[in-house]
Formats: C-alpha cells, sequence, structure tokens
C-alpha cells in the first residue's frame, strides 16, 4: 500500500516521523522534517508503522545530493542528504529531546556537541557481507539482505584502498569480514565462518589475516601480526583482532580530553571503572588515582588490558559480567569517590544499576552510546539523590544516526 504523508520530526535511529491519516505513527527512513513524502506501507502494527520512501515530493530546504551512490538502498548511513553541520544541528536536537522526554531532564540552553574534524573516512574498521558470488557487501537500510556494494566513503584511506583487492571464491563459506586500519597505517582482516577450520588461502596483499569459526573460541592467525597498535597523547595500545576499540581516534580523543576535564583535583584515592575494555580510558584514569578497580567481561579485551597496563601497579582487574560481579563485590569493595562506566547499547542492567547505586560514589562520569538507555539510567540515578553537572554529546559516526553522550552526575 502506498500514501502520501508530511514528515513532521526525526527521531532516534535516522527515521523521520509522521502519522498516516488514521492517526498512527509512521517511520520512515532517509526522510527530513517538513517534507511531504510519497511511502509505501511495510510494517504496519497496532499503534504505529514503518515506511519506504518511494518518493520525496516537497524537499526539505536542508536537503543536498548524498555523496555515496548507495546511499538510501545501503543500510550503513543515514544522514547524507544533509550537510555535516545540519547533522550535527540535528544529532544535538534528538540528544535533547531524548533525555528530556524519557529522562525528566530539562536544559535550558542547547546542549555542548562536538563534532568530528573528519566526517568521511573517519572509521579505523568496517564490517562486511560477503555475497555468495565472492563481492562484498553491507546489509541493506530493511536489515532483510545483503546487497553488493562498489565503494564505501566512511573507512579510514587504508581501508578503502584496500578492501576492493580482496578476492573471494564463488565457494568461500564466510559470513563476515571485518578490516581495521590502527596508527601506524597497518591493516588487519578478521575472517568469519561457519566451518571449524580456517579456509584456504592465497594472497599477496600486504596486511594481516585471521580467521574465527563461528562458536569457537578463540582465533587462527593466517598471515602477518597478531594484534593492531593504537596511539593517543604519547600512549600505546595493544589490541587483538576480536577486541573492541574506539572507531573514530579524533573523537575518542576528544571525549578522553572531556572526561579529565571532568575528574577531581587531586589524587582519587579510589576510582571503580565498569567495562574498561582494553584500558582506553584506563590508562589516563589510573595517574589520577590511588587505587583503579576494573570489569571487564570480553576475555580478549581482557588480555589486551593486562598487558597494556602492565606498567601501573595500583590496578586491579575483576573478568566479567558487570551485573554479576559487581553486585557480589559491593560488601567488599573500598567506597569509590569515582565511578567512570561505558557500557553497550542497551544500558545498565538492572542489577548492575542497584550495585552501582548501592556503592553510593560521589560521582558517577557515564559515557553512553545510546541516548534512549542513557535517559532510563540517568533518571533512576537521579531518583538516589544525583543532580546532572555536565553533559556533552560528540559525534563518533558522523552519516549515522548514532550519538555518543559523557554526563557526570554528583551526589547532592
Amino acid at each position: 500500500m502506498q500514501t502520501n504523508i508530511q514528515i513532521e520530526k526525526c527521531v532516534y535511529g535516522g527515521d523521520g516521523l509522521g502519522h498516516l491519516s488514521d492517526g498512527r505513527a509512521i517511520f520512515v527512513p532517509f526522510s527530513l522534517p517538513g517534507e511531504h513524502v510519497n511511502i509505501e506501507l511495510l510494517d504496519e502494527k497496532g499503534k504505529f508503522a514503518r515506511g519506504r520512501l518511494l518518493e520525496v515530493r516537497v524537499p526539505s530546504p536542508q536537503r543536498v545530493n548524498p555523496p555515496c551512490p548507495h546511499f538510501g538502498v545501503c543500510g550503513g548511513c543515514h544522514y547524507q542528504m544533509l550537510d555535516y553541520s545540519d547533522q550535527v544541528q540535528l544529532k544535538t536536537s534528538i540528544l535533547q529531546e531524548t533525555l528530556e522526554r524519557l529522562g525528566g531532564f530539562h536544559f535550558e540552553k542547547e546542549l555542548e556537541f562536538t563534532p568530528s574534524p573528519n566526517p568521511l573516512a573517519y572509521r579505523n574498521q568496517v564490517q562486511f557481507h560477503p555475497l555468495i558470488s565472492g563481492r562484498l557487501g553491507f546489509l541493506s537500510a530493511e536489515g532483510m539482505q545483503n546487497i553488493p556494494i562498489d565503494t564505501c566513503l566512511l573507512p579510514m584511506p587504508g581501508i578503502q584502498q584496500t578492501w576492493p583487492l580482496l578476492e573471494l571464491a564463488e565457494d568461500h563459506q564466510l559470513s563476515r569480514i571485518a578490516f581495521r586500519e590502527d596508527s601506524r597505517g597497518e591493516i588487519l582482516a578478521l575472517l568469519e565462518g561457519t566451518e571449524p577450520e580456517p579456509p584456504y588461502l592465497e594472497t599477496d596483499l600486504p596486511i594481516s589475516l585471521a580467521y574465527k569459526a563461528k562458536g569457537v573460541p578463540g582465533i587462527f592467525m593466517l598471515a602477518g601480526e597478531d594484534s593492531l597498535l593504537y596511539t593517543l597523547q604519547g600512549k600505546n595500545y595493544l589490541v587483538s583482532p576480536e577486541s573492541f576499540f574506539q572507531v573514530n581516534m579524533e573523537v575518542a580523543e576528544a571525549m578522553l580530553n572531556y572526561i579529565l576535564s571532568l575528574l577531581p583535583t587531586g589524587t582519587i584515592p579510589e576510582i571503580l571503572e565498569l567495562y574498561s575494555g582494553v584500558g582506553f580510558f584506563s590508562k589516563f584514569l589510573a595517574e589520577h588515582c590511588e587505587h583503579l578497580i576494573e570489569i571487564e567481561a570480553s576475555a580478549s579485551a581482557c588480555y589486551d588490558f593486562v598487558d597494556n597496563m602492565d606498567t601501573f601497579d595500583n590496578v586491579e582487574l575483576y573478568e566479567g559480567a558487570v551485573e554479576e560481579i559487581l553486585p557480589s563485590l559491593v560488601n567488599q569493595l573500598p567506597h569509590p569517590q569515582l565511578v567512570v562506566l561505558d557500557p553497550p547499547r542497551s544500558g545498565l542492567q538492572s542489577k548492575a544499576r542497584q550495585a552501582l547505586l548501592s556503592l553510593a560514589p560521589e560521582q558517577i562520569i557515564y559515557i553512553s552510546c545510546d541516548p534512549s538507555s542513557l535517559a532510563r539510567d540517568l533518571k533512576a540515578i537521579k531518583a538516589e539523590g544525583y543532580e546532572l553537572k555536565n553533559l556533552r554529546g560528540f559525534d563518533m559516526f558522523p552519516q549515522t544516526y548514532h550519538i555518543e553522550t559523557v554526563v557526570l552526575m554528583s551526589r547532592t
């Protein structure tokens, strides 16, 4: 079924929001506020529906021609039809509206938001889905199929030059291929597949290659080095192929500097860091405290953490899920003056949030990659006697709907 609607606003997730003639909300990707659009209804529910954009009948004056030929079909980008300054303004308003609507906060002035120095060619990691034909592709905008691509404007130059050179046989049996580029310009490709043994491989590409079998722990190194090296403000990080690391280094550095500016003056007796990863923030936090306690679930990240933090003797690491480890440590931990947490997109699980609040730290620095889960968690933290002291958004992922946020909450 096709119909015409007007888009009223953009919401978190990359969609424009309008209403059908029967009053139901309709979410339409790649649309902008004020536009009159022709859509096809795809997924109808009781109170809302989703639509596919067929035609922009009355375009927004902000709409521009997207630079990528795959935009609108590929699901990787959401806002290439906007100039970058307009993308930042849109994300700022979405972040503020989400925190006010779901978190119950009120802001007298517009939120601070740090843009990315590079709106394109900023990603040091990108993940492809190989097609049966052997070509590389991405998930479609509707997430139902893989589509072949010829170009992607988001990866760093080294990845952009390398990935088109990879050739796969039609019987490759691979499900995903991730390319990563480190601070030296070295490239590592992690191949993932269903077969327990790595595939037969011939390559003369100057890159490192690793293979991970589905359901099998660990990886097979096929060629080159078994770790990447990232450098930030004179500090080095060794990162295994399976470990997460910040995707946009320039914005990550801006986030780090902002977090350091929020720390109390002087040496902090106890800092607790949750979801510490390979130690990106930990290297700097350890220099500002007497004792740093860490919790991380990923085995490969913990392995890298030990390497990256081996020069510090004031750090204690617990390996396991925060929602399992933290409640068991509440009665053993010294009172932390500061808790720093960088949870996954889903935010804090209930047990982890309850344990965190039972510790009653003086300050909480919350690093979020999802405004909705952030608003939920901040509302719960506020209800326990904390107030929002500082907040800033960061555009870690230009051209997409994703928003990073750093918040400081202080106990009143």
